[in-house]
């Protein structure tokens, strides 16, 4: 292995496409630099293109129109420091260009359809997580994307969704059971309207991961419920609940962090960030200040930007950690 890198750390990053991947990537440049962090889409290993699948009757999230093989060896490359020559997936066109040379990074973040579907892929990742969008989110942000930007009707919006539904949730919607933290994103229970932009996200974050330690609203281990408002928050109705508490997810521990609505004046979120504890910040304010930094940012007035950079600052940490003890590994042989 290369003396520059002592160690390369693979992040996954999963979820349907038009989930906030793209957001979230942008957010990790801020923590971990654009020089030290390399991203590989993997739709960059469909085995596939676009007539072909089309020809096999299969969608792009089917594992038939995809390379697991090329995927694991060159992911497993990379993670030991040796450069790879990567397909690449041509979203235009639809079909495969020449590859690509990429070298072993600090950081490098697999994102995409399929980072934990297959276990020997699985096993190189030090630190995953999934976006998990629910159906009446995934179907108003499409529509307001869609319908906007590339003229499509309701109905057009909604028979894509469902077109893709049943390998969406045979082969995508799986792969939360693995990951070590899951953003999920619901519709609001402060108001009954079923079109309110407002949202309820959580936090589901495992308990017992080596170098990983769940963030936590006051007191660890407690359940509580929250409402931060009145003179230490400008909220307009109907406000801002918070919940933490311990549960079962799959079958793991999890604590889960939890924010329902949004906030109204940015500045403020310092209020929430001194609440909460084990955020892997370097200094007081650090998480607010990562927010300020983009606030044109899809969510970032409510729970997904929040815990977009949340989930940021504990892969730094877990970055820290790992290399740290791989640091201490080398020192004694």
């Amino acid at each position: 292995m290369s003396n520059q890198l002592d160690r390369v750390v693979i992040i996954g990053v999963a979820g349907d496409s038009g989930c906030g991947k793209s957001t979230f990537l942008r957010r990790l440049i801020d923590l971990f630099g654009e020089e030290f962090m390399t991203v590989i889409c993997l739709d960059d290993y469909h085995s596939l293109d676009r007539k072909g699948r089309k020809e096999a009757g299969v969608t792009a999230l089917d594992p038939r129109a995809n390379n697991f093989d090329l995927m694991y060896e060159q992911i497993k490359a990379l993670k030991n420091g040796q450069a790879i020559d990567k397909p690449i997936y041509n979203h235009e066109t639809g079909m495969l260009d020449p590859a690509e040379r990429i070298e072993p990074n600090k950081v490098i973040v697999v994102e995409g359809l399929h980072p934990l579907f297959d276990e020997r892929v699985r096993s190189l990742l030090d630190f995953s997580v999934y976006l998990d969008i629910s159906d009446e989110v995934k179907i108003n942000w499409k529509i307001q994307r869609d319908m906007a930007e590339r003229g499509h009707t309701y109905e057009d919006v909604l028979a894509s969704i469902n077109a893709r539904k049943p390998d969406f949730s045979a082969y995508i919607e799986p792969q939360r059971e693995f990951a070590d933290v899951v953003i999920q994103v619901l519709p609001t229970q402060l108001v009954e309207d079923k079109q309110s932009p407002l949202l309820r996200v959580r936090l589901i974050q495992k308990e017992g991961i080596d170098g990983f330690q769940p963030v936590y609203l006051f007191d660890e281990g407690s359940t509580i419920d929250w409402r931060p408002c009145g003179r230490k928050l400008t909220c307009t109705y109907p406000g801002i609940k918070m919940y933490y508490g311990p549960d079962n997810y799959y079958g793991h521990e999890v604590s889960i962090l939890e924010i329902d609505g949004q906030f109204d004046n940015l500045e403020e979120m310092i209020y929430v960030e001194s609440h909460l504890s084990k955020t892997g910040t370097k200094f007081y304010g650090e998480m607010t200040e990562l927010l300020l930094k983009h606030k044109d940012y899809p969510g970032t007035n409510n729970g997904t930007g929040l815990f977009q950079v949340l989930v940021g600052l504990k892969m730094r940490e877990s970055y820290e950690y790992i290399t740290a003890a791989s640091a201490k590994v080398a020192a004694t042989v």
